[in-house]
């Protein structure tokens, strides 16, 4: 009977039962890709990475994403809770480098903090960040999230970004407004797929206490109706704040985002800006827990 190891960890956040939980399978080599996304289905989770033997030389690992329904091309709670999964239980904080994950959109290198003698929080260096145009009103975008359409900041554009993938970008007045939405998930979902979008991730600057910045994001297309808190989408409307010129292009930024309050699983991810001359370095940071572990069986067959 084949056996592998497996693990529940709860990235962006430093405590069981909060964040966003991720399936980590550290040496999935044997897995056929049919396998893994069956055990992502059993294990229910957002997202599940599984590592493998890289293929690029630069890399230490390959890591594939998988939800409960199909495979993503990045995930960054998933990156998170691999990379804190590496440093707590594999001992990758003796080698004293990042860790370089080959993944469908690129390279991600991931550097381990120091704190004394224990390793602090993560931070992967995600793939350069993009937006796009959507033509959709503002009516139509606050019936899919169940918001009044005056509660939608109109301040800043509604659009796409990517760091991987695409991501509708929608602006919020308050906390308050994106706590209330009721999105419609089923209509969602055939407009993202439409439009070849991710999730739709709601944001807004008045922050709770303690936060630059408060998101929510619904991810009904690839089978999770809202992922809790989320280092793609986050990575994604950094880039975003950066290449519409709403943050400053002169100067670095260093944001503290807050997510996932809404339903019960509250996290926090830590985002550096670093603007260039073409666009921009988008860092996504943060904490984890490894809350189970265990042994999967998978048969004979």
């Amino acid at each position: 009977m084949k056996q592998i190891s497996v693990y529940h960890v709860d990235a962006f956040t430093e405590r069981p039962f909060a964040g966003n939980p991720a399936g980590v399978i550290p040496d999935a080599g044997s897995l056929t890709v049919t396998q893994m996304q069956q055990v992502a289905n059993e294990l229910n989770l957002p997202e599940s990475a599984f590592l493998l033997p890289p293929v690029d030389p630069q890399a230490d690992y390959r890591i594939r994403y998988f939800t409960p329904q199909e495979e993503i091309n990045f995930c960054g709670h998933a990156t998170v809770g691999s990379s804190w999964l590496l440093a707590a239980k594999y001992g990758w904080t003796e080698k004293a480098k990042p860790i370089v994950f080959e993944t469908n959109v690129g390279l991600i290198p991931v550097t381990i903090g120091s704190s004394g003698d224990s390793f602090g929080g993560v931070t992967m260096t995600q793939v350069s960040p993009k937006v796009s145009e959507i033509h959709v009103e503002h009516a139509e975008i606050a019936e899919l999230l169940g918001i009044p359409a005056g509660q939608l900041d109109t301040r800043f554009p509604v659009k796409l970004a990517s760091t991987g993938n695409w991501h509708l970008i929608v602006p919020v007045k308050t906390h308050a407004a994106i706590d209330a939405a009721r999105p419609d998930l089923a209509q969602l979902a055939a407009h993202n797929k439409k439009h070849g979008i991710s999730t739709t991730h709601l944001f807004t600057f008045d922050g709770k206490p303690g936060f630059d910045l408060y998101t929510r994001d619904f991810a009904p297309a690839i089978g999770i109706a809202e992922d809790p808190v989320t280092g793609a989408a986050n990575g994604a409307l950094a880039g975003y704040l950066i290449l519409e010129n709403i943050l400053g292009r002169q100067e670095t930024h260093n944001l503290i985002i807050g997510q996932g309050d809404a339903i019960g699983r509250p996290g926090t991810l830590y985002v550096t800006i670093e603007p260039t001359d073409s666009d921009a370095v988008i860092k996504v940071g943060g904490f984890a827990h490894v809350t189970l572990e265990g042994v999967l069986r998978l048969g004979d067959s």
